[in-house]
């Protein structure tokens, strides 16, 4: 049995940090000042550098729009401003003292030329340093010309005057130059994870319909006709060993068909689940594993039935891959609650090297996890063992969450 964890969170540069300067002194001479004069000077070659950057992609985007060229025109100028923030805020970290995180990159979950153009289109970060850019070149020239006329006739409070000119560019970079809020970053993430969900939801009705079109309905056809002939034969007064044999065929054909209608509904959502809960539901799928599994589950309660039911699917595909792929001779799964999240353990000393881009599954996996705000860890160095730890949130089951699950009762 491997030693339980709760793998960490994922975690975000959401927060800046803003390091506080020395003290500005009268001497013009000190480090931090002349730091703070070269960048107020930088200000107008920089400011000037990313107006023309910033109208120049706006006005030509905008005014090809109506083409096809036009907002894939927008979506570039918008990948390029986030460059030129990453140099705005490398220019305050080092002249100003500034510490601001990086913004994370422009994820797109899914592959596709129109994906990536929606999500750059709609990317806060690029439009936040779009912002900074336009508006800058006016305060660039008024710090330019303050500072250095300044630096020939105001030179004794030259200190203190860069100092507050400084300051609001430091309030100017930590106002749009951050990154996303949590609430952004947040609603990208549901964006994202409501295409996976649907993706999901369709691919899993084109199995369901294809399983139905080649398995139970071509078996039902074959009987149907089997039983049409045995018909004719005994309605024309020919009950011998054929007719028997027909009927034979079309109670075969029968049983096939249920059987098969079972392993759909269980596909679906299995009675047993619904029924006794996760203990029962796993302790079936592990017998039906080709490696002996020890299954353990510590749950005082049963949680919402959506996230048992994901746990069940879960571990029901992790224990497909460990007979298909593993090489294994045990297994374990352990299911546990801790504090407001599920977590599901599935462990077994097969050869190792799974992935999340092995070809296994496993992406689909960590991909309805993260729809439903969960974590999917796989641990499976070469030669084994393997470790796959999911977390689910914990959401109490409420009183109607069986009523709306068809109930199945398995056929005879």
């Amino acid at each position: 049995m491997t030693e339980r964890f709760s793998p960490p969170g994922p975690v975000d540069a959401t927060t800046s940090r803003g390091e506080r300067p020395p003290p500005a002194r009268l001497a013009v001479y000190e480090r931090q000042t002349w730091k703070e004069i070269a960048h107020l000077l930088a200000n107008l070659p920089v400011s000037i550098i990313g107006f023309v950057y910033v109208v120049g992609f706006l006005f030509t985007g905008a005014g090809l729009a109506v083409t096809v060229v036009g907002l894939p025109l927008l979506s570039l100028g918008l990948l390029g401003a986030r460059q030129l923030g990453k140099a705005e805020r490398a220019r305050a970290r080092k002249l100003l003292g500034v510490r601001i995180d990086e913004p994370s990159r422009l994820r797109v979950r899914r592959a596709g030329f129109f994906r990536w153009l929606w999500s750059s289109l709609k990317d806060p970060v690029g439009w936040r340093t779009t912002l900074y850019e336009f508006i800058r070149l006016p305060w660039g020239i008024v710090t330019f010309t303050v500072t250095l006329m300044s630096l020939f006739l105001l030179w004794p409070v030259l200190p203190y005057l860069a100092r507050g000119l400084t300051n609001v560019d430091r309030a100017m970079v930590r106002g749009l130059l951050i990154p996303s809020d949590e609430l952004e970053r947040r609603i990208a993430e549901l964006e994202s994870d409501r295409g996976v969900v649907v993706d999901t939801a369709a691919a899993d009705l084109r199995r369901i319909e294809r399983d139905l079109h080649d398995g139970a309905q071509a078996r039902l056809v074959n009987l149907a006709m089997g039983l049409g002939l045995a018909k004719e034969k005994l309605l024309e007064g020919q009950a011998d060993d054929s007719v028997a044999l027909m009927v034979e065929e079309a109670h075969g054909e029968v049983k096939l068909a249920l059987q098969e209608l079972r392993d759909l509904a269980r596909g679906i959502h299995p009675a047993v689940l619904t029924d006794r809960g996760l203990d029962a539901a796993l302790s079936a799928v592990a017998s039906r594993c080709t490696v002996p599994v020890k299954v353990t589950v510590d749950l005082a309660t049963r949680p919402a039935a959506a996230i048992e039911g994901i746990a069940y699917f879960t571990v029901s595909e992790l224990l497909q891959n460990i007979s298909k792929h593993s090489a294994a001779r045990t297994a374990s799964v352990e299911v546990w609650r801790t504090d407001d999240r599920l977590l599901v353990q599935v462990w077994d000393d097969g050869r190792g090297g799974a992935s999340l881009d092995g070809g296994t599954g496993m992406a689909g996996l960590a991909d309805r996890l993260g729809a439903v705000d969960g974590l999917f860890v796989v641990e499976s160095p070469a030669g084994g063992p393997t470790t796959v730890t999911a977390e689910l949130p914990w959401r109490e089951r409420q009183a109607g969450d069986d009523a709306k699950l068809p109930h199945r009762t398995p056929g005879k």
